[in-house]
């Protein structure tokens, strides 16, 4: 278990040790995209719709590093006819990009982004020859052609560093860059199986299309498939009402 990639199960076991509303038929929604050109999705919510509970329990269940199946045999998912298929198949990189603005202020958060990844890799690949001089996709596309396993990669809160710094700024620059060579790379597609991102506003409103372009944006303002997953539904809402009187 590291601090970044296969971290395990325990953030959506604390959601099942609480009231938790089923919002499991997200999974088969981005099961359908794996390995697909519609790997790439985005999900802009405002705060409080679930977005990092959802991320949680995507983690979960993809994680290689960890059994979940009892988190996932009473919900929706589990009759799925794709639960099988992917549960737990998938060494998973988790980064929740508040935790990085919160402690770096200045242009070089996207440099500590990349070495604190790097290190966590390495360490859980000790048998993969990396050189030095390599950058995080230089490492994930040697971990990858080593061990024929794609990666699922989920970002929480990737406008975080949008939020902190403002266009046009070096780190800005260097964030929207760091972006590019990650998800639009020629290895993308080989390197990534999935890659599943939140944020508060919408990607356009950063400037960053050219970075993103590729990647399917599910917004407040158009929700397509993802409608029921994120807040509660009406239908949801009065049963909890009822429930707690």
């Amino acid at each position: 278990m590291g601090t970044y990639i296969n971290i395990g199960s325990a953030g959506f076991q604390s959601a099942r040790n609480s009231e938790y509303v089923d919002k499991s038929g997200l999974i088969a929604v981005v099961n359908a995209t794996l390995n697909t050109e519609r790997r790439f999705t985005c999900v802009t919510r405002s705060r409080r719709f679930g977005k990092s509970m959802a991320a949680r329990m995507l983690n979960a269940y993809y994680d290689q590093s960890c059994d979940a199946r009892n988190l996932f045999a009473d919900l929706e998912i589990a009759k799925d006819p794709s639960f099988e298929e992917h549960l737990n198949k998938y060494p998973v990189i988790f980064l929740d990009m508040t935790a990085f603005v919160t402690r770096f202020h200045d242009e070089k958060i996207v440099d500590q982004i990349e070495n604190e990844l790097i290190a966590d890799i390495k360490d859980a690949y000790p048998d993969v020859s990396i050189n030095d001089s390599s950058d995080l996709m230089d490492c994930l596309i040697n971990i990858v052609s080593a061990t024929q396993q794609p990666i699922i990669f989920i970002i929480d809160e990737w406008d975080a560093i949008c939020r902190e710094f403002k266009p046009g700024t070096a780190a800005m620059d260097r964030y929207v860059n760091w972006l590019r060579r990650m998800f639009k790379d020629v290895n993308a597609s080989r390197v990534f199986a999935g890659v599943y991102m939140t944020g508060i506003l919408p990607i356009k409103k950063y400037k960053t299309e050219s970075a993103l372009n590729n990647f399917t944006e599910y917004s407040m303002v158009k929700p397509a498939r993802m409608a029921g997953y994120f807040g509660f539904t009406k239908d949801e809402t009065k049963i909890l009402a009822q429930k707690h009187n």
